[in-house]
């Protein structure tokens, strides 16, 4: 009968238990998510009026208080596509590397924390360390490369650590079917790992894309420019980009006030701009898993 008891007691307190842990975690997704919303519509309702067909294909004006900020787009556009240029080739060809060439050892384990390490480090020192390698030493000036490969190495960890992880998901079966046929190590891997761990691969690497977009303090050092009235022409001319352009807006401009529902506007596409490259990852890991499947 005591046994009986103390059984029912125990059951009755794991129950609580469980109950009281899943309370918690119920009400910080529903904090979460009331804060994601609140947010989204405060950016949502204010740029949605500013937002025209004038607001996205032309010039700032007027000290920034009229016009568009199709320069900004632009410039955001051509700085990604130099920082996928360079960080996801290095970034896949290095977790490569890493998982299936390298011996396991201390070396190895020493590069794997200092690549996730990096991926911690603040972006405003990857824009010291971008003035002082691309604008000083190697001479690149303030320009759109220098801006590209800094973004390039503040991206670089990201994408290294989220290709190494996906080929760790390819069993190791496939690896040995394929050495016991006899193919070669670059055979087996570019036959049987890549196809199903490249859907991995490319969202991990546009998903650190889409946060390099968003930066501020690695453009602020090395090329972007409050103003510009044209487009870059060439890689090493300056650029206005929209992070840089939405906390002048924010922040610097001589008359917030009328800079204010501007600054919600270039917010507003901004986060749509995020959300694409989102989409793009979610689109291309389907249609890569859908084909490799089949």
């Amino acid at each position: 009968m005591k046994t009986s008891v103390r059984k029912s007691r125990k059951n009755s307190k794991t129950q609580l238990t469980q109950f009281l842990g899943f309370l918690v975690l119920r009400l910080s997704v529903y904090l979460v998510l009331f804060v994601l919303i609140y947010f989204l519509y405060d950016v949502l309702s204010h740029g949605s009026k500013v937002i025209s067909w004038e607001f996205l294909s032309q010039a700032p004006r007027k000290g920034m208080t009229e016009g568009g900020i199709f320069p900004a787009i632009f410039g955001t556009f051509l700085v990604t596509l130099i920082t996928a240029a360079v960080s996801v080739p290095l970034g896949m060809a290095a977790a490569i590397y890493l998982n299936e060439y390298a011996r396991a050892g201390r070396l190895t384990r020493l590069i794997r924390l200092s690549i996730r390490n990096l991926a911690g480090v603040p972006s405003v020192v990857y824009g010291l360390f971008g003035v002082i390698l691309f604008v000083n030493l190697m001479k690149l000036g303030t320009s759109l490369l220098s801006a590209g490969l800094t973004l390039a190495l503040l991206t670089l960890p990201w994408t290294i650590t989220a290709s190494e992880e996906a080929l760790k998901t390819v069993p190791d079966s496939y690896r040995e079917g394929a050495l016991a046929l006899g193919a070669t190590k670059w055979q087996m891997i570019r036959t049987n790992v890549l196809p199903y761990s490249i859907p991995g691969m490319l969202t991990g690497a546009i998903l650190g894309l889409a946060r390099a977009a968003g930066e501020t303090a690695p453009i602020m050092f090395t090329g972007v420019a409050f103003y510009l009235p044209f487009l870059p022409a060439s890689l090493k001319d300056q650029f206005m980009a929209l992070p840089y352009h939405l906390y002048v807006m924010a922040t610097q401009h001589h008359s917030l006030d009328r800079a204010k529902s501007l600054a919600y506007g270039t917010a507003l596409v901004l986060i749509v701009f995020v959300i694409l490259f989102n989409l793009t990852a979610v689109i291309i890991r389907s249609r890569l898993r859908r084909k490799w499947k089949n």
